[in-house]
């Protein structure tokens, strides 16, 4: 690791371990205290004043021809994406959740060929093969329903890392075009707007008085350390590092996620965590990671796109 790059890889580490950190901590208070779409509607809500305060600060108008698709990214990428996350988190395991994320760079290749026209290997084709059997053997093995996992919870993951997957190359022109604070400060503000019909009806009915510390922290840390912090920590790295190098952290997600479901396990004696260590999971993740690895590599023999 290069001595001027060190902030780049410690601020990857940072926003892989708290991703991995996350499946577990916001699956804590849904759906006792706080429904998924209230839980998107607050943390979207939470962000865009975040990163609006910021955006103060950065001096930018959009041309009119780009609001389009900032519009898709804003309700694609961000509502619908984070939709389908915290519904199907709530639904199954956080080591599934956090194994069949970990496909996310894999469906970004499929997307940059066909939408952008980027070239491809037979390393890569060889990846998105194994990674998809990964990905595809842990959403079926839901249906085993082992421990908190679920079919629909595994299927409602994966749709999500489809959509974020698709946000990552869809929003790649406007990333070169503008500051990446004014891209995403729109973004997050379109996916608001687009969330008030969605969900301000959960919000409202949301009984707040049972809300503990704990819910108050968990709430804070999904608003202020998964979304604002970790965007922020990507857009430092990917000035300094390949997106490759950003790619590959995000293997640490399921490690992280498999820590934790342990500590709840067998250190806490949640007996139901204590069912989703099994081998079809392990396999999975070694299979998903594989796959994320081959996709990142190098390598003269390319497919030509059409």
């Amino acid at each position: 690791m290069k001595n001027k790059n060190y902030k780049a890889h410690l601020a990857l580490l940072s926003a892989n371990v708290i991703y991995g950190m996350n499946h577990i901590v916001a699956k804590d208070v849904m759906p006792e205290k706080l429904g998924p779409t209230a839980f998107i509607f607050i943390r979207i809500l939470g962000a865009s004043l975040l990163f609006w305060t910021i955006k103060h600060y950065v001096k930018e108008t959009i041309d009119k021809k780009d609001y389009f698709r900032l519009a898709v990214c804003g309700i694609l990428g961000i509502a619908i994406n984070q939709l389908l996350y915290f519904h199907g988190l709530n639904l199954t395991s956080p080591i599934d959740a956090s194994i069949i994320y970990t496909a996310v760079p894999v469906l970004v290749l499929i997307f940059s060929y066909f939408m952008l026209k980027e070239k491809i290997t037979q390393t890569k084709i060889f990846g998105i093969l194994i990674g998809g059997t990964g990905a595809l053997l842990l959403i079926l093995y839901g249906n085993k329903n082992e421990g908190t996992s679920t079919l629909l919870g595994n299927a409602l993951i994966f749709s999500n890392a489809i959509f974020y997957a698709f946000y990552l190359v869809y929003v790649k022109p406007l990333m070169k075009k503008y500051h990446p604070i004014t891209v995403i400060s729109w973004v997050f503000l379109i996916g608001f707007v687009f969330m008030i019909p969605v969900g301000i009806n959960d919000v409202i009915s949301t009984d707040f008085s049972a809300f503990t510390l704990n819910t108050y922290l968990v709430i804070s840390f999904v608003v202020i350390c998964t979304t604002f912090m970790t965007y922020l920590f990507n857009i430092y790295a990917l000035s300094k590092v390949p997106p490759r190098v950003n790619g590959s952290y995000i293997y640490l997600q399921p490690l992280v996620s498999f820590i934790m479901v342990s500590i709840y396990a067998y250190v806490l004696g949640n007996k139901e965590y204590a069912q989703d260590i099994t081998f079809i999971k392990i396999l999975s993740s070694i299979l998903v990671i594989t796959g994320v690895y081959l996709i990142s590599q190098n390598s003269n023999k390319r497919i030509k796109t059409t």
